[in-house]
């Protein structure tokens, strides 16, 4: 807790010694905000037309080749497409929404996001930098999205990275390679201005971003539309837009209270005076909390998110020493993003320091939001333009803005912070975060399986009898002389789990019970105590490191030898196979195997009970 308490101050003294003016590193400062300024900009006439067609061979001819390899000289293209950019911004600033929507509509259809984009010229029109740089990560998504459509007329796996995407020969068919490494020189490659991956990852204040570059990708997006009809039509294909992901676990989200107006403007008053957040970075922090007032859930979340990414890895970079790290990566290197943010430990196998500082409850609820397979995966999903933005939930928004107002609180300067905490809205907040547990991690899930499963077993007592006549008709049922031995070594290894259990928790007499009095709920008792062990194994899951290579093999064959015979066991007890007689002779051989594992004392909650008395 003294570390925890210590933090906010150092991340205070060193914005207040050497205050962070960019996370932008100079080179690629330069590239972005310097380079495509150096030359004259051009008539709109050669790449533009009135009514509305793009000239790519205007654009294609600007891209530049390195004379040893014939790769990109993403510097060189740069310089000579910024100007190109300039004409396009001032031609587009000089249309009204309606010549706009008349020129260009037609050609954003293909994106499936019409109605975003012609937002995005609105954003333009506006001039306001936060509003910029927010429509050019929904137009980054979209974008993604739609290529990934294209994509899948030829190919089958569409690749998960835009830059992967971009680089694809399935893509350099549709629209030409030379197409395809003007966008590459925007957003597809580390080594050009890379638009997309310094914005979605926090890196890029809202005045860095030339609002000229939202205008081009705008522009060559309602170009690539042109150049899609005509292959759709030499082809004669269709372009199928794939179904946008819909939350469908929004219960096992709701973790904090609604945030009202009072809480939202406390929030605005925290993030001017927190330590979490860079000072070039506060406009996106209002423009979220604005977007959240406005309904605009998406947009709110759109912007959180890099904003949570940048305030961590101010935190990450100081606990762990590693203050350059701060800054976007070079070409030639990785960026410090939240997937390294979160791990264990860092590429030098040093302990990362950040897990430590945050604490159990923050580290689960990013995992939970971000990470997790069977979670929301927020950032991923909203980054690859996978949502209908439309659509997205206040629910999640609510979430994910509550535990970032956490996070303000906790790294700032407690004496300017003591008031504004203080207040019923903000504690209540603080509190949920305190006792968040996941949700999404596979042992969360699986406790929730294991549960449902054994409410649903405990249910079949209910279950009506079978009539006589219908017994007769269904092989296996009249055969209980065969169930003895599986009743005995039932009863034997419940009596061996009993020993694992509080001294107030009784399985066997309960079990046992049901097992002795049914016909075709035999099969409940076997199932219950296939959970009870699974219950048992998963309470000393922390156990298993102290497996060595060989008992670890073994021990993963065993839980694969149970699942095997659950799965078996569903095929052969369905209504369409009906296999009693199978049935039973697979729990025999399950029971047996279950048997020599125990008495091998190969469990984990041996091994526990083995550590303890040791």
């Amino acid at each position: 807790m003294l570390q925890a308490v210590l933090i906010p101050t150092e991340i205070q003294e060193m914005s207040l010694a050497d205050p962070v003016t960019s996370c932008l590193s100079p080179a690629v400062h330069y590239m972005v905000c310097k380079l495509g300024f150096e030359i004259d900009s051009h008539s709109v006439n050669s790449i533009v037309s009135e009514n509305g067609e793009v000239c790519w061979r205007t654009i294609t001819e600007l891209v530049h080749y390195l004379e040893s390899d014939q790769n990109v000289d993403y510097i060189k293209s740069v310089q000579l497409l910024g100007p190109l950019c300039e004409s396009v911004h001032l031609h587009l600033q000089s249309l009204t929404m309606e010549q706009f929507e008349v020129q260009y509509s037609l050609w954003f259809q293909w994106t499936n996001c019409t109605e975003l984009l012609l937002e995005v010229f609105a954003a333009l029109e506006s001039m306001e930098a936060t509003a910029i740089a927010l429509s050019l990560m929904k137009l980054t998504s979209c974008l993604e999205r739609a290529l990934g459509d294209v994509f899948l007329l030829i190919g089958k796996d569409c690749p998960f990275l835009l830059r992967d995407l971009l680089a694809s020969q399935e893509l350099a068919t549709v629209f030409g390679q030379s197409v395809m490494n003007v966008l590459r020189v925007f957003i597809g490659s580390p080594y050009g201005l890379n638009l997309r991956n310094i914005l979605w990852h926090g890196f890029a204040s809202p005045q860095e971003i030339p609002a000229k570059y939202c205008s081009m990708l705008l522009i060559l997006t309602a170009g690539l539309g042109q150049l899609l009809k005509i292959y759709l039509l030499q082809t004669e294909t269709i372009l199928v837009h794939r179904p946008y992901i819909a939350f469908t676990n929004l219960t096992e989200l709701d973790i904090f209270p609604d945030i009202n107006h009072e809480a939202l403007s406390l929030t605005e008053e925290i993030a001017k005076i927190s330590s979490f957040v860079l000072k070039t970075m506060l406009p996106f922090w209002i423009a979220a909390l604005t977007a959240f007032r406005q309904h605009r859930y998406a947009d709110c979340v759109i912007l959180l998110l890099p904003q949570l990414e940048t305030g961590l890895r101010l935190l990450f970079t100081t606990v762990n020493k590693c203050p350059n790290r701060l800054l976007t990566a070079e070409s030639s290197s990785l960026y410090t993003t939240f997937d390294e943010m979160l791990t264990k430990q860092l590429n030098d196998k040093e302990i990362n320091q950040l897990p430590l500082i945050l604490g159990e409850s923050s580290m689960e609820f990013l995992w939970d939001f971000l990470n997790h397979q069977e979670g929301p995966r927020v950032r991923d999903h909203l980054s690859h333009g996978e949502i209908n933005l439309n659509e997205f939930p206040r629910e999640i928004a609510n979430q994910i803005l509550a535990f970032s107002v956490t996070l303000l609180c906790r790294f700032s300067e407690e004496e300017e912070l003591a008031a504004l905490k203080e207040h019923t809205a903000i504690k209540a907040l603080i509190s949920c975060a305190s006792c968040y547990r996941s949700r999404f991690h596979p042992v969360a899930r699986l406790k929730k399986q294991v549960l449902e499963c054994m409410k649903s077993i405990s249910s079949w007592p209910e279950l009506p009898i079978v009539p006589e006549e219908q017994i007769q008709e269904i092989p296996g049922l009249e055969r209980s002389a065969e169930i003895s031995p599986c009743i005995s070594m039932t009863t034997e290894i419940l009596s061996q789990l009993q020993h694992h259990l509080p001294q107030n928790c009784y399985i066997l007499d309960d079990l046992m019970n049901n097992l002795i009095t049914e016909n075709i709920k035999f099969l409940s008792p076997v199932l219950r105590l296939i959970l009870m062990l699974i219950i048992l194994e998963l309470i000393n899951i922390h156990t298993v490191c102290e497996k060595n290579p060989c008992d670890y093999q073994q021990y993963i064959k065993f839980l694969k030898s149970v699942l095997q015979y659950t799965e078996n066991l569903v095929s052969y007890t369905s209504p369409e196979k009906n296999k009693w007689d199978e049935s039973m002779e697979l729990t025999h051989k399950a029971l047996i195997k279950i048997r020599t594992f125990s008495e091998r004392k190969l469990t984990l909650m041996q091994l526990a009970t083995q550590v303890k008395l040791s």
